[in-house]
């Protein structure tokens, strides 16, 4: 990998990092509900990026995935929030992530395949 796509996938890193705090902080802390919106919203843009993002530069497509996307989402916030849950919210959390994940992906599926 060249010097400017691991430059590209750190800025996009440090933007998706910085952006999903943002959302994190401004959402109640009752309930992980930051890590879910943003896990959700991630998964959703990453299903319509690999749709449409066919004829982008390698470097643009890693910036956006590995950079920007992955440090958007966070499997480990998720699996430590769910643990310092209560086990029925903890239940809750988990199917609703993993749920809202998959209706995400065939939902950006759908967009794409309705803009085409």
């Amino acid at each position: 990998m060249d010097t400017r796509t691991v430059v590209l996938v750190g800025v996009g890193g440090f933007a998706g990092a910085g952006s999903r705090h943002a959302i994190a902080v401004s959402l109640p802390a009752t309930f992980p509900w930051g890590t879910l919106a943003v896990n959700v919203a991630g998964a959703f843009l990453l299903g319509l990026f690999v749709v449409e993002s066919g004829g982008r530069p390698r470097a643009v497509r890693l910036a956006v995935s590995a950079g920007f996307l992955s440090s958007f989402t966070t499997y480990s916030t998720f699996a430590a929030e769910t643990a310092a849950l209560p086990p029925a919210l903890a239940a809750v959390n988990v199917a609703a992530t993993y749920l809202l994940g998959v209706v995400a992906v065939v939902a950006a599926m759908g967009v794409s395949s309705w803009r085409s």
